[in-house]
């Protein structure tokens, strides 16, 4: 059996490796970059967390964080994994209960987080302006890791077992034998498969057009900027201001910090948005007034796009119009935390003929037709 995995990110890579231990070594990866694991994996702000709303989502947190923590001994390379936790910091009245309710959620599931009062997130982030708050979400075991690492790492252990991959080429075509993909068309030239992966990111409804598929992932910019060096600031959780938007968390002795802009199009543009810093460093500022006299390094800072669905929720399993031909994408910014598990999911997919060890039919693309999309609440 052939598989054809199209993107060799961090969530093709992922896939490619758990194929390749399970003894599927016929697996080409197609990357359309001059060299792998440089487009949205090595732009992301590398954040991984078990707060979330959805049932599943918690549950691919749990499994993938736990891979990460073996990372090394598992799979060989490093992942980086730092658990310094995550302080959702709550303010709105309207969103306390729904947060109280995803606390308790977790903590039925088996993640330690919980409830923290305005004078704990004192403590745990001292710099921080508590006249409003009502109180934040505190995970522990929360935190951040390298995802050029954890990528690397899946994609060497993958190749040294027989995977190929293949540089500087994009699938420009996926040519239909009626419900079947039998052939992905490269500038290079045609490549036979028994099974098409869409490991694409921001380009995999793109890449779902090349064989007649409607796959609702779109593009957006997100930008990173980076803080002179303070090295005056303490540790603190990686943390995020729900009202807001604005997250920061340290990257050595600078500080990584950022807010969505929710009013910018889909799109593939990769500039900075410099504008948007005032608009980042004043949100900043009203909760952590220490950034008010904070400097940015720009040749330091990046953007990188995130692949979107309509729900925040990622397109996982085989779709319906063409079985052989399955979803990889649209993590909506959870791609790096939840590549270990969608690796193992998608290749009991190929090799068992469904998902089993965590329940993904809530994540299959039917769900756009039924209008059953659940959602993630937790999104930033």
């Amino acid at each position: 059996m052939r598989v054809v995995i199209i993107g060799a990110g961090i969530v093709g890579s992922a896939i490619a490796y758990h194929l390749a231990a399970r003894g599927c070594t016929d697996v080409i990866v197609l990357e359309k970059a001059e060299r792998e694991v440089a487009g949205s994996t090595a732009r992301s702000a590398a954040g991984v967390r078990h707060q979330f709303a959805n049932e599943v989502n918690i549950r691919l947190s749990l499994y993938s964080i736990e891979r990460l923590k073996r990372f090394a001994d598992e799979v060989g390379g490093e992942a980086g994994l730092k658990q310094i936790g995550y302080l959702l910091l709550l303010s709105d009245p309207d969103r306390w209960e729904p947060y109280r309710r995803s606390v308790a959620l977790q903590n039925s599931l088996g993640v330690p987080s919980r409830l923290v009062s305005p004078d704990e997130v004192a403590a745990l982030m001292p710099l921080t302006n508590t006249d409003d708050l009502l109180g934040a979400t505190y995970c522990a075991e929360d935190g951040h890791c390298d995802p050029h690492g954890v990528a690397t790492g899946y994609l060497t252990a993958a190749r040294s077992r027989g995977v190929e991959l293949r540089r500087a080429t994009p699938a420009i075509g996926i040519r239909r034998n009626g419900a079947r993909a039998i052939v992905v068309e490269t500038p290079a030239g045609p490549i036979d498969c028994d099974i098409v992966i869409n490991a694409a990111g921001p380009w995999a409804g793109a890449v779902g057009a090349l064989a007649g598929l409607h796959v609702p992932v779109q593009p957006y910019r997100r930008c990173i900027y980076m803080t002179e060096p303070m090295p005056a600031i303490p540790e603190f959780p990686f943390t995020i201001d729900t009202s807001s938007g604005f997250y920061m968390r340290k990257e050595g002795e600078k500080l990584l910090i950022g807010v969505t802009n929710e009013s910018e199009p889909p799109g593939e543009n990769l500039a900075m948005d410099w504008e948007w810093l005032e608009t980042v460093l004043e949100r900043g500022a009203a909760r952590f007034p220490f950034l008010a006299n904070a400097g940015v390094v720009r040749r330091n800072c990046w953007a990188g796009l995130y692949e979107n669905t309509p729900d925040h929720m990622p397109i996982l399993g085989r779709h319906p119009e063409l079985p052989n031909y399955i979803d990889a994408s649209g993590f909506s910014g959870h791609g790096v935390m939840h590549s270990p598990a969608t690796g193992m999911l998608i290749a009991e997919e190929v090799l068992d003929g469904r998902a089993h060890t965590i329940q993904i039919e809530s994540l299959r693309i039917t769900r756009f037709a039924a209008q059953a999309a659940a959602g993630e609440a937790n999104v930033y």
